[in-house]
């Protein structure tokens, strides 16, 4: 059940994009086609899932050991960028189709807020292990992560649906391009408060 109020409040009710605004340049720079969005998605989605379980190796068994939890983001920060550089490699050598597929996103992951966001909130979070403050539970962070992730990519999506269909759309013109992009992108944030009290 403890995973299922994880799940349910990082998708809806705490959504990464829509109500802590962590993520919002791929959000209004790439969802202009479903497609687009949905590859973002999946890429954040892998990428979110293997950093967070890098940073809790680096918080629990590095930083608190040596009493260094201050240099928490410039080291998060490390790790994620060295972390997608190291997908961005192996994937090249390993599955070529698949780096053809993710190759453009994986360099905008890079400098996405969203995944060090995740990771620090993880650590803060403190889903902790046997009540033990220093050991983070390392099933709940990465349920937590996906879920973000998942939440990432929903509002990703749907907000890239929305778009499509405002280009078949008479808008104004002073509103044609971002004007209405940021205005329909409030009118969908507002929508996810509705699920506010869920959890």
């Amino acid at each position: 059940m403890e995973y299922i109020l994880i799940i349910i409040s990082a998708v809806f009710v705490n959504n990464i994009l829509l109500s802590q605004f962590l993520g919002v340049c791929p959000f209004l720079g790439v969802s202009n086609k479903v497609s687009t969005a949905a590859g973002m998605a999946g890429a954040v989605t892998f990428v979110m899932a293997v950093a967070t379980l890098a940073t809790y190796m680096i918080q629990n068994y590095v930083l608190v050991p040596l009493g260094i939890e201050f240099m928490q983001t410039i080291a998060f920060i490390l790790v994620i960028a060295g972390l997608v550089q190291m997908v961005e490699i192996i994937l090249k050598k390993v599955s070529p189709s698949l780096y053809q597929a993710l190759g453009i996103y994986l360099p905008l992951i890079t400098t996405n807020c969203a995944v060090l966001g995740v990771a620090i909130i993880v650590v803060s979070k403190e889903f902790t292990f046997g009540g033990d403050p220093h050991l983070l539970n390392l099933a709940q962070s990465v349920v937590f992560a996906i879920a973000n992730a998942l939440g990432f990519g929903l509002a990703m999506i749907l907000f890239a649906g929305l778009r499509e269909q405002l280009e078949l759309a008479n808008v104004p013109k002073p509103f044609k391009g971002m004007p209405i992009a940021l205005v329909t992108a409030g009118i969908l944030a507002l929508s996810f408060m509705g699920f506010a009290g869920l959890v």
